[in-house]
């Protein structure tokens, strides 16, 4: 069965998703703000969930239309043909509902009446009318999006958030999360035989979304998703083959070989922070190809040219930390000029970062972290030399996503 998928993503950040699903050999149909759409199979649904670094989710779309009145919601949501999707005993209810700038703007009642017009529905489709279906079969959580009048229902077939990768047990104040730091490196041209640090690594998430990126190790490969209950839907020896594909990648990758040209460094002075962060990097299988330090930002030195950064430092969030804050931009400044010919990228809602780095960022990109206004300031540095072509002959593309080598 063919179906219309949703992949939600980080608004401002479409382009990373777009890409990823183009690369898993995918036919794009819309990308909206924080959406993108394509069409794919049942095996899509499993490589998607499993491949997929930047989406939040993944949405079977079941049905999409104007309602401007809660009975229009409901028969609209009543005409789809949910018995094609849902067996009589299914365990269906909204888990999410937004709306924005539309009539209809009570999720709680959204909820309610969507889930009413999908039983009723079904107990249409199953000859159960008037009867209360068992609703002890796999779980079907659905979402529904209303913009501008526009209904979007979808079944989510991830459950759990895609960030949730599943090695991040150990945690500090605010982490940014899985999807938007392997976002925001996507928007770099770092790969994985140049140097990558972050001063301010916190849990590692950086860093870890990098090396799995080197290594060639999809993000989804260690977790489960809710759509593996849909048997009936979706064959389970599908999700075997997807995840099957996603090891037999990894697998090929050689670690000590990769670790001699891969120099991922991390650096906080909080001494949790750095435990979580290699307790983290052990779980993601990746310990191997980072480095943890206990090191100030005004410390932050290295050797090598064309290096990058890639951070997430601190923005005032904790009260009376602001005052700190112009003395740790300025020290991050003047140890990344001097570094030899490297790039600084940053992700902040700090805005007088550019004042006290000293410099003004090359480009700045605005990007909605939950409902916090950010920015990601780019510095770009020199790109290096290039290589000649007997040193570049058949070797491994280094920071490709999972998708990238798959087609179709």
């Amino acid at each position: 069965m063919m179906f219309e998928l949703v992949a939600p993503c980080h608004f401002g950040l479409e382009a990373c998703t777009k890409k990823e699903i183009l690369n898993l050999g995918y036919e794009i149909t819309e990308v909206t703000d924080g959406r993108v759409s394509f069409r794919g199979d049942e095996k899509a649904v499993c490589r998607a969930n499993i491949g997929l670094r930047t989406a939040e989710r993944l949405l079977i779309k079941a049905g999409e239309f104007e309602a401007t009145t809660w009975d229009e919601l409901f028969e609209a949501t009543k005409a789809i043909s949910w018995e094609n999707y849902l067996s009589y005993d299914a365990r269906v209810w909204v888990a999410n509902a937004t709306s924005v700038k539309s009539k209809l703007f009570s999720t709680r009642d959204i909820q309610s009446i969507v889930q009413k017009a999908v039983i009723s529905r079904l107990q249409t489709a199953y000859g159960r009318e008037g009867q209360w279906l068992p609703m002890k079969g796999p779980d079907f959580p659905l979402r529904v999006s209303i913009y501008k009048d526009r209904v979007l229902i979808g079944l989510d077939t991830s459950g759990e958030s895609l960030h949730k990768r599943g090695y991040r047990k150990h945690t500090v104040k605010a982490p940014i999360t899985e999807t938007l730091a392997a976002a925001l490196i996507m928007l770099t041209p770092w790969h994985g035989d140049r140097i990558l640090v972050d001063p301010f690594c916190g849990s590692g998430t950086f860093l870890i979304e990098a090396a799995m990126m080197a290594a060639d190790i999809a993000p989804g490969m260690e977790r489960n998703f809710i759509a593996t209950s849909w048997t009936e839907l979706i064959p389970r020896r599908l999700w075997m083959d997807a995840y099957d594909e996603a090891r037999d990648r990894a697998e090929r990758v050689d670690i000590s070989e990769l670790r001699k040209r891969t120099d991922l460094q991390g650096f906080d002075i909080d001494e949790d922070a750095l435990y979580a962060a290699r307790r983290n990097a052990e779980l993601a299988g990746v310990s191997e190809l980072i480095h943890f330090q206990k090191r100030d930002v005004g410390e932050l030195s290295h050797p090598g040219s064309y290096g990058f950064i890639i951070t997430n430092p601190p923005y005032g969030e904790r009260i009376g930390e602001r005052t700190e804050l112009p003395s740790i931009y300025k020290k991050l400044g003047e140890r990344y000029a001097a570094l030899s010919d490297w790039s600084m990228y940053l992700i902040t809602a700090y805005e007088d970062a550019q004042k006290y780095i000293g410099r003004k960022a090359d480009k700045n990109r605005k990007i909605y972290s939950g409902m916090m206004k950010t920015y990601f300031y780019s510095y770009i540095g020199k790109k290096p030399p290039l290589k000649k072509p007997r040193e570049e002959a058949g070797k491994f593309k280094d920071g490709e996503a999972f998708s990238e080598r798959t087609s179709g």
